[in-house]
């Protein structure tokens, strides 16, 4: 896929009735010779939509004009590459525990919970959140994570969680300003609700760090797994995170992550982690597969905000 045709689809399938600035700015990057040419000059995973745009509103640029967006990005390209090349997309979004929760409620607890791609860690107190699934409540406190669930009878309680720890080659600190500053500048200019989410979140984990560990998920992860209390389930889980690992690393993790003791819980793109005889998705918008232990379960939005169970 070309990067003309990369900011299209993300213009289409993932930003569109979902953030009308994105689904501009893709769109314009699309036809824009010259900022392709410049995204030519970087390493493909480097080039992704999220990661520019998160970027420019990092160091304070324009992303709700693209015409504007386009002569800050170029008038400051060696800035803006200068990060692009450092930074990752570590899109810490709480509400992709929304679509976990089915899955976690479900298995023999307490649980061991370590995060693949664990960002800050945000997505490892699933536990400490509420959930509302049109009527049903479950949880209490704040954050409330809101899903449509089609086809879901959602669990009557969260999970019991008695150790949480994550696996990045990067990972953020929520009780660093810059480190949030980060995750801020990765959401989407029109998602007040999104933002607040990422405060609440980090002050929950800001207030019991979980264990984070720098390191690769197939050299570092047995080590890190063998961490968990034996009288625990384990459950090694991911979202949105297996894109930007390189496909032989890639196949290299399922074949580990499916020898360890206990569960896999992946939630990622169907072109990514490949499973067969999918059902259609609901829409043209962009789909994860939510999965357990390689078998797929449901439908799901990448932000958690809605899924359709199928399984």
């Amino acid at each position: 896929m070309t990067t003309a045709e990369v900011y299209v689809e993300f213009a289409t399938r993932e930003a569109h009735g979902v953030s009308p600035a994105y689904e501009r700015l893709s769109l314009a990057v699309a036809r824009d010779e010259e900022l392709l040419a410049l995204l030519g000059t970087l390493p493909p995973a480097k080039r992704q939509p999220n990661l520019l745009f998160g970027v420019v509103r990092w160091l304070g640029g324009p992303v709700d004009d693209p015409a504007a967006f386009r002569d800050y990005t170029v008038t400051r390209w060696p800035a803006i590459e200068a990060q692009l090349r450092t930074r990752a997309t570590q899109t810490n979004e709480a509400g992709r525990c929304a679509v976990l929760l089915p899955v976690l409620a479900a298995l023999p607890q307490p649980l061991a919970l370590l995060e693949v791609g664990a960002s800050a860690g945000l997505c490892l107190y699933p536990d400490r959140y509420a959930y509302r699934y049109g009527e049903h409540r479950v949880g209490s406190g704040e954050p409330v994570l809101e899903c449509a669930a089609d086809g879901l009878v959602p669990p009557a309680r969260v999970p019991r969680v008695v150790w949480r720890a994550g696996l990045d080659l990067n990972p953020l600190d929520v009780t660093d300003p810059a480190d949030v500053a980060w995750l801020d500048a990765l959401i989407w200019p029109e998602h007040a609700h999104r933002r607040a989410r990422l405060r609440a979140a980090a002050a929950i984990a800001a207030a019991d760090p979980p264990l984070l560990v720098r390191g690769d998920l197939v050299d570092d992860l047995p080590a890190l797994a063998a961490r968990a209390p034996a009288d625990a389930t384990l459950v090694v889980f991911h979202t949105s995170v297996l894109y930007q690992v390189p496909a032989p690393r890639r196949d290299a993790f399922v074949r580990l992550v499916r020898e360890l003791p206990g569960h896999w819980i992946a939630n990622e793109a169907p072109t990514v982690l490949r499973h067969d005889a999918l059902p259609d998705p609901p829409d043209e918008a962009l789909h994860n597969v939510l999965a357990l232990d390689g078998t797929p379960l449901a439908w799901a939005r990448g932000h958690g905000q809605a899924m359709t169970w199928f399984a």
